[in-house]
């Protein structure tokens, strides 16, 4: 909702408002964008110290492991120079086999390059990178007229380079963790809902709003989520505890959203309305103490005073919003439980769940690999190898290029030409030829790398710049041990990377590319269907807990790229530009309440797995049957409806809610054992809890 106060603003002036909240400190930046500057930093004097090639590698590592949290860091190394020792074992020992058949040789090149982006799509890309950058530099290898034992030094170097990467960024962190306890998801959870909390208060003692309070909530707001949700997705807590927390970060998204609007929007509330504020703010402390001490939110219904009739409805947004926080934990009974099930171990995994069986994967892969071998085929007929780094750019851009937009497409240009032409070339000419020592390029490097970490901790839609910022700027000064004053050279690099990006534009965006708004909407649409498809299943069906998993895991990537996309939407212009911007407000408030009825549906599920209280009780089973066929069926006629197509579905989905509720009443009115009628009435609190969500959505939609 913030972003959507500015955008009717000349574009001009919109986009400078734009990065001035997107540049704006936020607490904890500056420090990690300090963690970034100092382990680059460190890897580049190492490398440039003791004559080794290839520090560029190295230095990108730096920018792309994971610092949420000590074990995402060491988890994310471990895996990473692991997969670096193979992915250099893959390439030497099956190179050599091919290597004297020209024909077989350009097959396992396209064979690797379409590997390569398939593991980006179906690989955490933290993990994926490795290949990824190992096939983007040794193909070229490959490919020069070298003796052998030059490509294999070459290529055991190029593994050195990225072993010191990962071993200075993985120090650097583990000494900074000594010095920031806590939980890396409930922490910022609490601080988000505190700022909250701040600014409602002034509100609600009828008080001009805090400055320092709006600018707290206002940098959370354009800041987003993203970090919190990738923290989650690398974390080694159980899948139940990440999707519930998935859905306490987008709805405390959402709540961090409307508050930021009420200061814009000049918010007055009546005499009533402060009460019912004073209420919320009460709920939000309880939820943020209640969250800290590991204990289950509380339920929480507002009963508005009797004076209280037309509530403002921005209040009543703020309301639901927190209603539906207590709610996504119904049907738990310990988050201590959940967040580390020794038996969700045995499902941690490399792949994705749905690597085999979801199509965008293997669509994203062909894409790619048309795209790096159009790169490849270009300088080889050319004879121009100084180029090569076009190969080297697609592969790197695909790290973000899954739901590529043109507003990555506008941010990778921008970026090529700010890391290469300006900050790179540019230092070439008026820089380096004054410098006589590391020390001078080490202050160069330092500032280049603070620029592009400062971008790179910016939201979702600005960040990518400032990782090809740094991209371009470390593959002109970091490919070999020395300053690099070429212009010549400096050139066919940054032309390289000219080219890479033209055909990653060509290939994603005007071949196969599509709307940033119209995919937002199908990728909604999916969830949709794919919840109602996750209701249809049986309540005993074999194999149900894998099938679960397969579905959350699918759901919560929709999810991500629905956020995405909303974020891209904004950059995009043409006459259908206000219809898209509506599409979008409607979607973000509808896909917080479609999280939280994933999460009440998932729990729900899980009653059967834990509890065989339905295998005794058959009616409640067959009642429980229809309510969550009733279910699929109003979610695919929802799904219909925002895809624009006629719904014919007939809606008995409350009459099937009253039947299961009957049901249930009339087993807990019969004697029996408590534990039972405790269960029973756990699964019509959750199946109440769906039906109001469902009913709610299904109104608005």
């Amino acid at each position: 909702m913030l972003t959507e106060t500015v955008l009717a603003k000349p574009t001009p002036e919109w986009l400078l408002d734009f990065l001035k909240k997107e540049l704006a400190p936020y607490p904890r930046r500056a420090e990690t964008v300090a963690r970034m500057v100092i382990a680059a930093t460190l890897v580049m004097i190492i490398c440039m110290a003791f004559r080794i090639p290839y520090a560029f590698q190295g230095a990108i590592y730096v920018l792309l492991i994971s610092r949420e949290t000590p074990r995402a860091t060491l988890e994310s190394a471990g895996t990473i120079f692991l997969l670096t020792c193979i992915s250099a074992a893959y390439v030497l020992t099956s190179a050599r086999l091919v290597i004297n058949f020209p024909v077989i040789h350009f097959l396992w090149i396209i064979g690797t390059f379409f590997l390569a982006f398939y593991a980006l799509s179906t690989i955490s890309n933290a993990v994926a990178s490795t290949f990824v950058i190992m096939i983007a530099v040794v193909v070229p290898f490959l490919d020069r007229h070298l003796p052998a034992e030059t490509n294999v030094e070459d290529t055991l170097w190029l593994v050195w380079s990225i072993s010191i990467g990962i071993a200075v960024t993985t120090a650097a962190e583990l000494a900074v963790a000594r010095f920031r306890p806590g939980d890396d998801i409930v922490l910022p959870i609490a601080e988000r809902l505190a700022a909250v909390h701040n600014l409602l208060d002034c509100y609600a003692e009828k008080r001009p709003p805090d400055e320092a309070a709006q600018k707290t909530v206002t940098d959370f707001s354009v800041l987003g989520t993203s970090t919190m949700r990738r923290a989650l997705r690398r974390s080694a807590y159980s899948p139940h505890y990440r999707t519930q927390m998935g859905g306490v970060v987008a709805l405390v998204g959402r709540l961090l959203d409307i508050s930021a609007t009420l200061p814009q929007l000049n918010f007055d509330p009546s005499e009533s309305d402060r009460k019912q504020l004073r209420k919320v703010n009460s709920a939000i402390e309880a939820i943020r103490t209640d969250l800290m001490n590991r204990r289950i939110p509380r339920s929480i219904q507002f009963s508005p005073d009797k004076e209280h009739v037309t509530p403002d409805p921005l209040l009543g947004d703020v309301e639901n919003t927190v209603t539906l926080i207590a709610q996504v934990f119904a049907g738990s009974r310990s988050l201590d439980e959940y967040m580390s099930d020794p038996d969700d171990r045995r499902q941690l995994r490399l792949l994705v769940a749905d690597a085999f069986d979801n199509p965008e994967h293997l669509t994203f892969a062909l894409k790619g690999c048309f795209a790096a071998a159009i790169c490849y085929m270009i300088y080889n007929s050319m004879a121009w190898p100084g180029i090569s780094t076009a190969v080297t750019t697609c592969l790197l851009t695909g790290l973000s290029t899954i739901g590529a937009s043109r507003q990555k497409q506008i941010l990778r240009f921008a970026g090529a030409v700010v890391g290469g032409f300006i900050l790179g070339m540019g230092s070439q000419v008026f820089v380096l030829p004054y410098l006589d020592s590391i020390a001078g390029f080490t202050v160069l490097f330092i500032f280049v790398t603070a620029f592009a970490s400062w971008f790179m901790t910016c939201s979702p839609r600005l960040s990518y710049f400032g990782l090809q910022v740094a991209v371009a700027f470390y593959l002109i000064n970091l490919q070999e041990f020395a300053m690099q004053i070429s212009l010549s050279i400096a050139r066919d690099r940054v032309v390289g990377i000219l080219l890479g990006l033209c055909v990653m534009w060509l290939v994603f965006d005007q071949l196969w590319g599509a709307p940033a708004a119209e995919e937002m909407r199908m990728t909604f649409v999916s969830n949709l269907r794919l919840i109602a498809q996750l209701a249809r299943e049986s309540l005993l069906a074999k194999d149900k807990s894998r099938r679960i998993d397969t579905f959350r895991e699918t759901i919560s990537a929709n999810f991500d790229k629905v956020r995405s996309m909303a974020d891209v939407v904004v950059f995009e212009f043409g006459p259908s530009r206000q219809q898209n911007l509506e599409l979008r407000n409607r979607i973000r408030q509808w896909q917080p309440r479609l999280h939280t009825l994933l999460v009440t549906q998932l729990a729900l599920m899980k009653r059967p797995l834990e509890f065989p209280v339905f295998e005794l009780q058959e009616d409640v089973r067959v009642a429980q049957q229809e309510f969550e066929d009733q279910l699929a069926g109003i979610l695919d006629s929802m799904a219909n409806r925002v895809a624009g197509k006629a719904s014919q579905q007939k809606d008995h989905f409350e009459k099937s809610f009253e039947n299961l509720e009957q049901t249930i009443r009339s087993r807990c009115s019969e004697e029996g054992q408590e534990s039972f009628k405790t269960e029973l009435q756990t699964v019509l609190a959750l199946s109440r809890n769906i039906e109001s969500l469902t009913m709610s959505l299904n109104k608005e939609i």
